[in-house]
């Protein structure tokens, strides 16, 4: 990962985009298996099992977060 990736993954850790954590994402409530996956500067993925259904899937972290994280970084 590039400099810019990880200091992306730092803020979005800091936002709660973290192992162990839950969140509601897309209308279901997510627990949290990985670290932030930074594909790119605009894609980032997390490994996450569904509450309501069980199932694990790889869910991607919403573009305004991620711009949100972006611009955190770009402030720092």
């Amino acid at each position: 990962m590039t400099d810019r990736q990880v200091n992306l993954s730092t803020h979005l850790k800091r936002l709660g985009f973290t192992q162990g954590n839950q969140m509601k994402l897309y209308g279901g409530i997510f627990e949290f298996l990985s670290e932030p996956i930074v594909l790119t500067d605009d894609v980032v993925f997390l490994d996450a099992t569904e509450r309501k259904s069980g199932q694990t899937r790889r869910v991607r972290i919403p573009l305004p977060i991620v711009n949100i994280a972006n611009r955190q970084h770009n402030a720092a």
